[in-house]
């Protein structure tokens, strides 16, 4: 049960990490940028941890893939400056080591978009938006959204040029339409963190202007 929740909180928090866009200390706002190579690209992380922020319950996946498409060249605009495709993860567990299964909704028909907004010091700063996701398994079921069961969230992140590697956490991740299978280790209207980093291959090199 509280395998399926976690999946769920994962999987939105992950799709965010895919492109390796997020948020930068001191970053200078910013409406177009530059990225080399762009194109194809994929994501792969080790453990990433999902919080329930008002029962504390945690639940983490041993490792996480993402594929992902990014625009190329310069001038471009941060609105939808990359497309996520896909979020997997990968060995997940909660509370007593139960085991869960986590589905996302990228896809190629209805892809994530990651958003740029500022650029600093060699760290862009951005958002991942239309995240949703499901999870199920063991009489618990859930969903990932927004702010509310129908609304889609979002998620914040950091990306480096010098490391390639980008940072997820924050967001506006809530879990909604909770079984009751759950046993009240995470319940509807809770708010999440979700804490993970990708190494994105082949490595890009954002900037701005």
């Amino acid at each position: 049960m509280r395998k399926h929740l976690t999946a769920v909180l994962i999987g939105s928090g992950a799709a965010a990490l895919a492109l390796g866009i997020g948020t930068a200390a001191m970053a200078t706002t910013a409406t177009t940028f530059t990225v080399k190579p762009g194109g194809a690209v994929t994501g792969t992380a080790g453990k990433t941890v999902l919080k329930d922020t008002k029962t504390g319950t945690v639940l983490t996946c041993v490792s996480s893939a993402t594929k992902a498409t990014l625009k190329k060249g310069s001038g471009v605009s941060g609105t939808a400056l990359g497309k996520i495709t896909s979020v997997t993860f990968s060995t997940c567990t909660g509370p007593g080591g139960l085991k869960f299964t986590a589905t996302t909704s990228a896809s190629t028909t209805h892809p994530w978009h990651l958003n740029a907004t500022s650029f600093s010091n060699g760290v862009t700063k951005g958002t991942i938006t239309k995240v949703t996701a499901s999870l199920s398994g063991n009489g618990c079921t859930a969903t990932v959204a927004g702010t509310t069961a129908t609304s889609t969230g979002k998620t914040n992140g950091s990306y480096s040029n010098s490391t390639h590697v980008l940072t997820a956490s924050g967001g506006n991740l809530h879990v909604w339409n909770v079984s009751a299978g759950c046993l009240g280790l995470i319940n509807s209207g809770d708010g999440t963190t979700f804490t993970g980093k990708y190494t994105i291959s082949p490595a890009q090199t954002i900037t701005s202007p």
